[in-house]
């Protein structure tokens, strides 16, 4: 597996070896000791399953008292992946980061703890798997206006879904910085 760091200071794209012949393909999507070998010292808790249609936004989610660090990945459709750096403090505060996963490339996105997440659905359709670091925790979960205009997110569709939830989050200029993470540095 290749780590290829992004601009958000621990996150990161996965790309893992694939093994193709006629038969198909085969790959490793997890292996806790070679994301360790990479820097990505995590231990899963729950895993996430979605399927959503073109043009639905997911997000910008986190939780605050139980950030959850994420293993994203696409295992039918295409999304566009994006992660948001709320965390107070950092040098990347208030940036965004977005990589296009999907079926067909197979690659996956490590999000660290305490960064907003959400994605575009860029197919028909798409399933989308992540592992999480914490526990879901609703009484703890906060949001981030996906098409906040201070952020200008390029989600690469035209018309968004969104559900009631997300499209009633705050700006993050809006947000009370008391319900933002604090950067911790690595």
């Amino acid at each position: 597996m290749e780590r290829i760091d992004l601009s958000i200071p621990g996150a990161c794209l996965l790309r893992p070896k694939v093994f193709t012949d006629s038969r198909g393909f085969f790959m490793e999507t997890y292996n806790k000791a070679t994301l360790c070998e990479l820097g990505i010292v995590a231990d899963f808790v729950q895993d996430n399953h979605s399927r959503s249609c073109r043009g639905t936004i997911r997000g910008l989610h986190y939780q605050l008292h139980h950030p959850q660090g994420k293993l994203c990945r696409a295992v039918l459709g295409e999304v566009f992946d994006v992660i948001v750096d709320i965390r107070c403090g950092s040098p990347t505060f208030g940036q965004w980061e977005g990589v296009v996963l999907s079926a067909e490339n197979k690659q996956q996105v490590w999000l660290p703890p305490g960064c907003a997440h959400g994605f575009s659905v860029l197919s028909e359709t798409a399933e989308f798997l992540y592992k999480c670091t914490d526990f879901y925790h609703p009484e703890d979960e906060y949001g981030i206006l996906c098409t906040d205009p201070q952020l200008g997110i390029a989600w690469r569709i035209d018309t968004p879904r969104l559900s009631p939830k997300d499209a009633n989050y705050p700006t993050l200029a809006q947000a009370n910085p008391a319900t933002l993470p604090k950067f911790v540095h690595a």
